[in-house]
């Protein structure tokens, strides 16, 4: 969508303001909280844009005034004050100018804890209570502004998510505006792109499903997740998953891939691996046969539409279809473990391929009460990977030094699975 700012800048005369920098947003909330601070942002009241270009500050905001300090290369952005005059989150017409104050600039702000601002000798700004709300542990709008940009819903359900192991939740009536953003259509007009950012950044958080659960609550992620929301309340056959709802065995696998790596393919494709179950015919139900290849179009419709980087969406199409072969690993014969290698790419791509054995192990480990389950299936599979590695065309050749193209690899393929006959076999003892 074509961006719909319209900046003002109003050129007064410099005597009559004070040119004032002040430290926001997120530095001054994670300073409060005691936590590290990762980036700063600041904020300049009573400036023009030539007072900074003077100053040797390097413009590069398109939308509205925003420039680059000339040795930190920090952002510092013009006070300003916007107007809702469309739908989406683009849909401001931004005033930035010396008479906007501090509290003006600050109120346009998504939450309390966001509101804060730090002046250069220390002091602290809170003019709506942000000090207050952290204390309490609550995320709260700043006013009904928040209703003008849904991307607000996806801040606050991130937010949620990082700040959940401090004890955060959100106020009710912040709950409620969410809410009637979802009723109203709203949230309908996010961009794709964003929601990615978003739920990439929640992922990577230490209580990820909290930004889904609170998506869901609000009624937000059956709009823009419609194939991950559709999952909750579909059964499964309780003797293997006691949790029974496909939704909650999704975060439950989730929270799995949390407590094992930082990989953001890897915790992409628990999510989603059984998608597939989304899709199965009521009638059918517990039961999901061939839900891993029913999956395939479902994650390959949510990864198109929102732009998923391609090592996430191919990561994800590989756990949907091929989890069911890693938990069934030593039931596998030779060749069909082979093939199945093969259709990982394991050789080639050995990265993913360990990324893969991590989901498949939080997909049987996102149960409710199998949370630290036993997966020998990793190291089985690991070991057949290690097997087929140490058989090349080198081989072939040592025995076979007239085999042309084709052949070659025809005779690689039968001393591979020759390879992992004997390793199976020695496995079953």
């Amino acid at each position: 969508m074509k961006s719909c700012f319209r900046v003002c800048v109003n050129i007064l005369n410099t005597s009559t303001y004070k040119m004032q920098i002040f430290l926001v947003g997120g530095a001054v909330r994670d300073t409060l909280l005691q936590l590290e601070v990762k980036e700063r942002d600041w904020v300049v009241v009573g400036a023009t844009p030539e007072q900074l270009i003077a100053q040797n500050f390097v413009p590069v905001g398109k939308d509205f005034p925003v420039f680059l300090h000339p040795k930190t290369k920090e952002e510092y952005a013009l006070a300003r004050t916007e107007r809702k005059s469309g739908a989406g989150y683009t849909g401001f017409e931004c005033y930035a100018a010396q008479d906007v104050t501090l509290e003006e600039d600050l109120i346009r702000r998504d939450l309390t804890i966001n509101a804060i601002a730090q002046d250069e000798q220390g002091n602290l700004y809170d003019p709506y209570n942000g000090q207050a709300d952290l204390n309490n542990r609550i995320l709260r709008h700043v006013s009904d502004a928040f209703t003008e940009d849904p991307v607000r819903i996806l801040r606050i359900a991130r937010f949620a998510a990082r700040y959940h192991k401090l004890g955060f939740s959100i106020a009710p009536t912040t709950l409620m505006l969410m809410k009637s953003m979802v009723a109203d259509g709203e949230v309908d007009h996010l961009v794709p792109e964003r929601v990615w950012k978003e739920m990439s950044r929640a992922l990577e958080e230490d209580n990820p499903e909290i930004f889904f659960q609170v998506l869901r609550h609000c009624g937000a992620l059956a709009r823009v997740l419609p194939e991950l929301d559709r999952l909750f309340g579909v059964p499964q056959p309780p003797q293997h998953h006691p949790e029974i709802d496909t939704g909650v065995h999704a975060l439950l696998s989730l929270r799995a891939a949390v407590r094992v790596t930082q990989s953001l393919p890897a915790r992409f494709a628990a999510l989603v691996h059984d998608l597939g179950k989304g899709v199965t015919p009521k009638e059918k139900w517990p039961s999901h046969h061939g839900h891993e290849t029913t999956g395939l179009a479902p994650i390959k419709a949510l990864c198109k539409r929102l732009a998923v980087p391609n090592p996430c969406r191919d990561l994800a199409l590989l756990t949907a279809e091929f989890h069911t072969h890693s938990h069934r690993a030593f039931e596998l014969r030779p060749d069909t473990l082979l093939k199945t290698l093969e259709r990982l790419d394991a050789l080639r791509k050995p990265e993913r391929f360990e990324e893969f054995l991590i989901a498949c192990m939080c997909d049987s480990r996102g149960r409710t009460d199998l949370e630290n389950v036993a997966y020998p299936q990793r190291e089985y599979l690991a070991g057949a990977f290690t097997c087929i590695s140490n058989v090349t065309a080198k081989d072939v050749l040592a025995q076979q030094p007239d085999l042309r193209g084709p052949e070659i690899g025809e005779q690689l393929r039968a001393l591979r699975t020759k390879a992992l006959t004997a390793y199976k076999k020695a496995h079953a003892q």
